[in-house]
């Protein structure tokens, strides 16, 4: 009867077999050769940019496989595998150290294996169809080092805190307890009631309410909140100011921002933009006032009220003062039309509007006043010229008092 072997290919020695020669075959079995091997034996394994395979076959002599410790040597050239192939589909366990420049991922023949990363030793264990983890719970650990970030760990051997400032580098995320962001914004900062300098952004929430003052150059990014972001407050019947001061509001904002929108019928609500005197504030787009929406056309105004408002006029503050001459020759080259705008113009002012912008109008042509009065004409941005008004009531005045002198003239005759 022939002899047979074990799953570690220990050779098992039939009855009545290898008469005289059966101490041999055990001493090859108890020596280094066989269970040697797989107590305590290293093989190496040599990589040359391409994957491994390893086997087992029936024989006590030395084979890799068998080996209790793989040495991962070579050039892998990339992530490789060591595949353990033939004969290898046993239950045991390897120590892995993996001295090459790149992940070996060991693995048997049906299963997806583990991956051993460079520079690293690990214990693996084959259960027969796929390589796993050989240990998952260790009931303490003691480190010779801090543990590094990058591998779970702080960076510190303190056990009292970790050194944001030393410790971490780049954006910690929200997920990690974190900001996301490297550093606060000197309004956002200021609207947190924290004093912090720097540049950086913060993500809101849907519906924001902010209860306190938003101060210090806060620049707010594109607001896409699905319903109105109030920024006001609840009343109590104090009076108070509450500013949105320097801030910038710049970004697409999809709804509308509520300001003071909590009062009661015929409150008022002040808000001071410019954060000094002769400061400036410049609003791009069309501005409504009153119940009307305003166009898209930029720098339009649109209110469904009064408009009041004076101009200076003061002698102190004029010079080279003098009688419009020929007034009533310009009144006549100015004219007064009646006329339908066109369907061009009318589009880019937001369309026809029974109470802002009808077909049919009256008014003056631009052209014609340039060439009597052309100080009351300008150029605007598109080309188009248009016309100062107001101003036309001096022309109107100034060719009173002629028609007048003649009248006068008539009259004494």
């Amino acid at each position: 009867m022939a002899s047979t072997y074990s799953d570690l290919k220990i050779e098992l020695i039939a009855t009545g077999e290898q008469s005289g020669t059966w101490g041999t075959t055990t001493n090859n079995n108890l020596g280094n050769a066989a269970l040697g091997e797989a107590i305590t034996g290293s093989a190496d394994v040599a990589f040359s940019s391409a994957d491994v395979t390893v086997t087992l076959t029936d024989t006590n002599a030395s084979q890799t496989a068998r080996n209790l410790r793989l040495n991962l040597t070579g050039t892998s050239g990339g992530a490789r595998s060591l595949i353990l192939g033939s004969g290898c589909q046993i239950e045991k366990l390897y120590l892995v150290n993996n001295t090459c420049a790149d992940a070996i991922t060991v693995k048997n023949t049906t299963g997806s294996g583990i991956a051993v990363p460079a520079g690293k030793s690990m214990f693996v264990y084959n259960n027969g169809t796929n390589v796993v983890d050989a240990t998952t719970y260790s009931t303490s650990l003691t480190l010779g080092s801090a543990l590094p970030i990058a591998s779970g760990g702080t960076g510190s051997t303190s056990t009292t805190f970790v050194n944001l400032a030393s410790n971490v580098t780049g954006t910690l995320p929200v997920g990690n307890g974190g900001t996301g962001i490297t550093s606060f914004g000197t309004g956002v900062a200021t609207a947190l009631g924290q004093n912090v300098t720097g540049s950086g952004s913060i993500a809101l929430a849907t519906s924001p309410t902010f209860t306190t003052t938003i101060d210090g150059g806060a620049t707010f990014g594109a607001f896409a909140s699905s319903t109105a972001l109030t920024i006001g407050y609840t009343g109590t019947g104090a009076s108070s100011t509450h500013n949105l001061a320097t801030a910038a509001l710049t970004g697409a904002f999809t709804k509308a921002i509520n300001i003071g929108t909590g009062g009661t019928t015929s409150s008022t609500t002040t808000i001071n933009m410019g954060s000094a005197t002769n400061g400036s504030t410049i609003i791009r787009g069309s501005l409504a006032v009153g119940s009307v929406t305003a166009n898209t056309t930029d720098g339009a105004i649109w209110a469904s009220n009064n408009v009041t408002a004076y101009a200076a006029s003061d002698i102190r503050f004029k010079e080279n003062v003098k009688d419009i001459p020929n007034a009533l020759e310009k009144v006549e080259i100015i004219g007064g039309k009646l006329f339908d705008w066109t369907a061009q113009y009318i589009e880019s002012m937001g369309g026809e509007h029974s109470y802002f912008m009808r077909k049919s109008d009256a008014g003056v042509i631009a052209q014609d006043v340039e060439k009597a009065m052309p100080e009351l004409v300008r150029t605007r941005e598109d080309g188009s010229l248009a016309v100062d008004y107001p101003k036309l009531v001096a022309l109107a005045f100034a060719a009173i008092k002629e028609l007048s002198e003649k009248v006068k003239i008539l009259e004494a005759k």
